[in-house]
């Protein structure tokens, strides 16, 4: 199965111009795009097959496209995490980011805001240097545009993961539509995050998930109409979501904060980070007190059985010495540190095919569907 780090190689591909750098013989699962003259990637945050695929009736144009997925999104299922394969076209393990928060240098990044705590880490972690593997947009000469959130355009997640590609800053809907289609000959990439916010805070399937994702279905079938002929519209998502409802907290529960690890990730993959000598202890604390609701990874052999992809060498003290991924509705909340995520009913990434395919859904301008 392609992953999501394959779409932007393809689109390339499509257009007849494809990345000077490119093996043949990777070994990678490849994506057969139809060829066209402009290519446009519109990423969904929250999008996941399972999810569209249970409300096609609040999504008529999409769900009418033709879907050359799914797509595997890499581990863990996390905005950051998939948002930096798709740009650089690598796996996670080649590219560095390895969670919502991980360790980078002995201190815990939060990859979404750059930040630990209310510390701005941008000049200290560099981002530039955190993912210091070139993006597909400055591997290839075909002129390439990111619209997104105007917010977003001097993040860390943009300068490690989208850098290359000229930024047009939005705030809606009508904006990222006319940006898109303003957007010059080439490759465009565009971002909307309303469905996975609405997801996180009411729930996947929700009424007001579901009403977001008829204006998202309005929105796609808008822009398709409006594009130059023989532009490729394709549509994915970097993630799926589940609703939780077992919630263990690693901030009070007496066997959780045995040992003082370092805890990254977000609720549904944990990444834990372990005082020398106390890794056994904590594998057995956590297995002991999560049971069935999660499956606790030693270092050794999330890079056997590579839940990261293949792990860069330089990179593999960001690697967790144990990697705790969720089962079922359950969750690892952290009260303290997670005040606002801890109470979320909508949470992603871990291993559930509800949270790690995607779809990909084409459509080319003036072509009979």
């Amino acid at each position: 199965m392609a992953g999501l780090d394959a779409v932007l190689p393809a689109m390339l591909r499509a257009l007849g111009d494809p990345l000077p750098d490119e093996a043949d013989d990777d070994g990678a699962p490849r994506l057969a795009l139809p060829p066209a003259r402009n290519a446009v990637l519109l990423l969904v945050d929250g999008l996941g097959r399972d999810l569209l695929d249970a409300h096609t009736a609040d999504a008529p144009f999409l769900a009418g496209l033709r879907d050359v997925g799914p797509l595997q999104v890499g581990f863990p299922t996390s905005t950051p995490i998939s948002v930096t394969s798709l740009g650089t076209g690598l796996p996670p393990g080649a590219h560095g980011t390895l969670g919502v928060r991980f360790r980078v240098d002995d201190v815990l990044l939060d990859a979404l805001t750059w930040t630990r705590g209310k510390e701005d880490l941008r000049a200290r972690l560099v981002p530039e240097r955190v993912q210091a593997r070139p993006t597909v947009f400055e591997r290839t000469a075909v002129p390439c545009t990111v619209v997104s959130d105007r917010a977003f355009r001097e993040s860390g997640l943009t300068r490690s993961g989208l850098r290359g590609a000229t930024y047009r800053g939005v705030g809606s809907f009508g904006d990222l539509a006319a940006e898109i289609l303003a957007a010059p000959p080439g490759l465009t990439y565009g971002y909307h995050a309303d469905l996975d916010q609405l997801g996180h805070l009411h729930g996947p399937g929700s009424p007001a998930w579901r009403r977001q994702l008829r204006m998202i279905d309005h929105f796609c079938a808008m822009v398709a109409e409006d594009l130059p002929s023989g532009t490729l519209l394709a549509v994915t998502g970097d993630h799926g979501m589940v609703t939780v409802d077992r919630r263990h907290d690693a901030d009070t529960h007496p066997a959780l904060r045995e040992h003082e690890p370092l805890v990254g990730g977000d609720p549904r993959a944990r990444l834990l980070y372990c005082r020398p000598g106390t890794v056994a202890d904590v594998h057995a604390a956590w297995t002991g007190t999560l049971g069935e609701d999660a499956l606790v990874v030693g270092k050794e052999e999330a890079l056997d059985e590579q839940w990261f992809g293949p792990v860069d060498a330089a990179l593999a003290e960001r690697v967790p010495d144990l990697l705790v991924a969720l089962r079922g509705s359950a969750a690892v909340i952290r009260s303290v540190d997670e005040p606002v995520l801890a109470r979320l009913p909508g949470q992603h990434g871990s291993t559930t095919d509800a949270e790690r395919l995607v779809p990909l859904l084409l459509h080319v301008a003036g072509a009979v569907e």
